[in-house]
C-alpha cells in the first residue's frame, strides 16, 4: 500500500500531534511495505524496494493489518510478546460489539505505527489523551495484534448463553482434557477474549495491550497476561531455530509461514470444517509451562541430550549431524521428547508453534520462575494439540523438569478484510 493510499484509507485527524511515523521522519521517505502472503507474513522493504536490502527485524517496519487471515499467526515470529486474556464484564451485547469495533480501529493504527485516536499529546489539556504515549518515537517494530474468542464467551460455566452466541460455538472449541501432570492455576487460565501482541520492541507490544485494556475499561478486564522474550520457535526455516531456557533447539520442524499448502492443511479452518464464521481462522492453544531450571542445571549433558533426543551443540537428532536432518526415531530412547512429539507417532498431527521464553523473577523459595509460554495454532485442536500433548503428558522424559501451570483455548477468527470490517463481525452478524 502506498503512503498516499494509506492516508486516504486512514486519514490523520486534524491535530498538531505528530504520528510515530512522522516523528521518525518516515512520512514520504519512500518506505515501502509489502506482504508475501495474505496471512500477513511481512517482507519489509528498504527505500530502494529491494527486499534483501534490509533484514525485516532491523527494518522495524509495519506488518499489514488487513487480510484473509489475521497477522501474527503465519507472520515471521517477532522477538517479543505481550499476551493478555480478558474477561468480558458487560452483559450488553451491543456494548461488546462496540468495543470490538473500537479495538479494531485502534489495532489498525497501532500496527501501522500511529497513536490511538487523537494521539498522546496536543489535545485538550483538560482531558486524558487518547493514547498513553509510551510508543511515541518508536518504529512500528512489526507489531501484530491477533484476537481470539474463548469458550466462555459463548456460554458461561453454567451454560448460560451470555451474548446470544451459544449456538454459534464451534465444536472444536470444547474444553481441553485434563492431561496427566497438569497443575493448572485458574488465575492463569481461560478467558473470554485474548489478544496476542508480538513485536520486535517490547515497549511497542506492551503499549498495544495497555491501550486496548484502557479502551475496554468498564466492558472488559484483564484476567491474566504474560510477557515473553526469546522466541522459541521459528516460522522461517531458513533462520536458525532459537533455543529455549534449557539451552536446546526445539520446534525445528515447525510449519513455515510461507508454506501455503501446509498452512491450508494444518492451520487454517476450512469452510467445510464449520462454522462459517471461522472459515479462514484458526484455533489457538496457550500453555504456561514452568521449567524446573535448578534441577535441570544439575543434570548431566548426556541425560539432557537423551531427554530431548538432540545434541545440545548443533541441535541434530540422535545419530545425525545437522539440525534439520530427518530424525531416526527408533535411534532415540522411547521417552525422548522429539520422538514422542513427532507427527509420525501422533497420527500426522502437526501444529504451528509461536512460543516464547519467560522469566517472572523468583518464587518464594528463591527458584527462578521461568519457562516456556507455548502458543500453538491449528485447524482443529482435536487433531492437533490434543493427540500430541496426550502422548507427551503420558511418557515424555522431560516431564520431570517441566509442569503445565496455565492453559487456555481460543477460536481465532479470520482476518479483518478492510477498513469497514472489524474483529468478530462474521460471528456477531
Amino acid at each position: 500500500m502506498s503512503e498516499s493510499q494509506e492516508r486516504q484509507d486512514h486519514p490523520e485527524p486534524e491535530r498538531t500531534t505528530p504520528s510515530r511515523r512522522a516523528l521518525l521522519g518516515w512520512g514520504g521517505a519512500g518506505l515501502a511495505i509489502g506482504a508475501a502472503a495474505a496471512g500477513g507474513t511481512a517482507v519489509a522493504l528498504a527505500g530502494d524496494g529491494d527486499p534483501a536490502a534490509q533484514p525485516v527485524a532491523e527494518a522495524g517496519a509495519a506488518v499489514p493489518f488487513h487480510g484473509a487471515h489475521q497477522a501474527g499467526i503465519a507472520t515471521a515470529v517477532q522477538d517479543r510478546l505481550h499476551f493478555a486474556a480478558f474477561d468480558v464484564t458487560t452483559d450488553d451485547r451491543e456494548a461488546l460489539i462496540s468495543l470490538l469495533k473500537e479495538w479494531t480501529r485502534a489495532a489498525e493504527r497501532m500496527t501501522q505505527g500511529h497513536p490511538v485516536g487523537e494521539g498522546a499529546v496536543g489535545g485538550l489539556a483538560e482531558a486524558p489523551p487518547d493514547d498513553t504515549g509510551e510508543a511515541l518515537g518508536l518504529k512500528p517494530s512489526r507489531l501484530t495484534l491477533t484476537i481470539g474468542f474463548g469458550p466462555t464467551l459463548f456460554a458461561d460455566r453454567k451454560g448460560k448463553d451470555r451474548f446470544d452466541l451459544k449456538k454459534r460455538r464451534p465444536e472444536a472449541l470444547g474444553d481441553l482434557p485434563a492431561f496427566p501432570g497438569d497443575n493448572l492455576d485458574p488465575a492463569r487460565s481461560g478467558g473470554d477474549l485474548c489478544v496476542q501482541a508480538c513485536a520486535d520492541d517490547p515497549q511497542v507490544a506492551v503499549h498495544a495491550i495497555r491501550n486496548l485494556a484502557r479502551i475496554g475499561m468498564g466492558k472488559v478486564a484483564i484476567r491474566w497476561s504474560q510477557l515473553g522474550f526469546g522466541k522459541t520457535s521459528s516460522t522461517t526455516p531458513e533462520a536458525q531455530t532459537p533455543r529455549n531456557m534449557m539451552g536446546f533447539k526445539d520446534g525445528t520442524r515447525n510449519i513455515a509461514g510461507t508454506d501455503d499448502a501446509a498452512l491450508t492443511r494444518h492451520v487454517w479452518v476450512s469452510p467445510k470444517d464449520g462454522p462459517d464464521w471461522m472459515a479462514g481462522g484458526s484455533y489457538l492453544v496457550a500453555r504456561r509451562i514452568r521449567m524446573h531450571i535448578e534441577t535441570w542445571d544439575r543434570t548431566s549433558l548426556k541425560e539432557q541430550e537423551d531427554i530431548f533426543g538432540r545434541d545440545k551443540a548443533e541441535g541434530a537428532p540422535v545419530g545425525r549431524r545437522r539440525e534439520r536432518d530427518e530424525p531416526n526415531l527408533k535411534a532415540m530412547l522411547p521417552d525422548a521428547h522429539v520422538r514422542l512429539a513427532h507427527p509420525d507417532v501422533n497420527g500426522g498431527a502437526t501444529i504451528l508453534r509461536r512460543g516464547y521464553s519467560f522469566t517472572d523473577g523468583t518464587d518464594g523459595l528463591g527458584r527462578l520462575d521461568a519457562g516456556l509460554f507455548f502458543l500453538a495454532y491449528q485447524r482443529d485442536v482435536r487433531s492437533g494439540f490434543i493427540p500430541v500433548q496426550t502422548s507427551l503428558a503420558r511418557s515424555d522424559a522431560l516431564n520431570e523438569y517441566i509442569q503445565h501451570v496455565g492453559s487456555a483455548l481460543f477460536a481465532v477468527p479470520p482476518g479483518v478484510r478492510d477498513a469497514d470490517d472489524w474483529w468478530g463481525r462474521a460471528l456477531f452478524s
